[in-house]
């Protein structure tokens, strides 16, 4: 709201006040301490009494793209690294793998811009680079990988369209599953009660859930963790979600938007500072959000309001480079994964003509 705005009120059979049209969007928000699992604040929907609703840790939707960093940090444990080439290019996928039905999926804007890195391609949001992805690591394999980021198997099908985000998931698992990239690979639980206290303030109750560091309960390593957390700062400098290096201007950020299929959900999931925070937007009963409508675009501006407030005068949150990880013309790469292949791609992530048929390696896989 802004000074001068017109709210439209009447009053209840109460006496109270309450809005004259309740917006039919819902919206979930979530923000933790990503070293802790601490919930620093929780909006369940517009208001609860309303369904006894929340949408934050009840509503199971589809994640969209922004399921597309575990799809990219299983490759990376599988040989991949942010300067493998692979064909953004159309896609036919047998009727037999889909259940009966042929698929020809597509890229949001429908376009097609051939060979990239993948570090290009996670920028973009490329859905075909993001299927191929799938296809060589596979599909079992990536469902298994997701589990180790709390997503489980139930809900993560082993099927190709996982790879554009058409499993389900709650704002809650979103908010753990992006702190184990924020916090160098470590599964923290979100947790809203810290204590409990008696009148006189004798502690009955503390919560001594596993935090950052304990090796017990990382998820994926190191060095995993820190070249992801790379790949996500492109995608709020230079990619989808470039608004929020715009506004906020903090070289610490991480995150991805997300749309799920006819733009029935639109999704922020990020980090800055030592807060993660996920939104989501989109109708209680299934129906599009509107013609090209986006996670970018709905999603993202609330993340960037929250984050604004709270991160006045927080200094940047610095994430020390492991030493198995190697850093090479500003990208970076796993040490023992680096070859004399990565020297050929230029910072700009674009293959030159008379460089694509020695360059493209991969697309024979793909």
């Amino acid at each position: 709201l802004k000074v001068g705005s017109v709210v439209r009120v009447s009053r209840s059979e109460k006496g109270g006040w309450t809005l004259a049209q309740i917006p039919e969007v819902e919206s979930g928000f979530i923000s933790a301490e990503f070293n802790s699992g601490a919930v620093r604040a929780l909006v369940g929907g517009f208001d609860f009494y309303l369904n006894m609703y929340n949408h934050v840790t009840q509503a199971l939707r589809q994640p969209g793209s922004s399921f597309k960093p575990f799809i990219y940090s299983a490759a990376l444990d599988k040989g991949f690294n942010p300067s493998t080439i692979i064909n953004d290019a159309p896609i036919f996928i047998d009727p037999r793998l889909t259940g009966g039905q042929l698929w020809e999926p597509r890229n949001y804007d429908g376009k097609f811009d051939g060979p990239m890195t993948l570090a290009t391609a996670l920028k973009k949001s490329k859905n075909l680079v993001s299927i191929r992805i799938m296809q060589a690591i596979g599909a079992h394999y990536t469902q298994e990988y997701a589990e180790k980021f709390g997503f489980p198997n139930s809900r993560t099908p082993a099927q190709l369209t996982t790879a554009l985000g058409a499993g389900s998931t709650t704002p809650w698992e979103m908010v753990g599953a992006y702190s184990v990239f924020a916090n160098g690979g470590f599964r923290v639980k979100p947790y809203l009660i810290d204590r409990v206290t008696d009148t006189a303030g004798n502690v009955l109750m503390r919560v001594n859930n596993p935090q950052a560091g304990n090796e017990d309960i990382r998820a994926i390593d190191e060095r995993n963790a820190f070249v992801m957390h790379t790949l996500l700062c492109g995608v709020t400098t230079e990619g989808t979600g470039a608004r929020a290096y715009r506004t906020l201007g903090r070289k610490d950020m991480g995150g991805k938007t997300g749309t799920s299929n006819n733009s029935y959900d639109a999704w922020f999931a990020g980090y800055a500072g030592r807060l993660v925070a996920v939104d989501w937007v989109g109708f209680d009963h299934l129906k599009p959000l509107g013609a090209r409508e986006t996670g970018g675009g709905l999603a993202l501006p609330i993340w960037i309001d929250y984050m604004k407030v709270v991160l006045k005068d927080e200094p940047l949150y610095v994430r020390q480079q492991p030493e198995s990880v190697v850093e090479l013309n500003g990208t970076y790469y796993f040490a023992d994964n680096v070859d004399e292949s990565v020297h050929n791609v230029p910072l700009n992530g674009k293959i030159e003509e008379r460089n694509r048929e020695r360059d493209i390696l991969r697309d024979q896989i793909f």
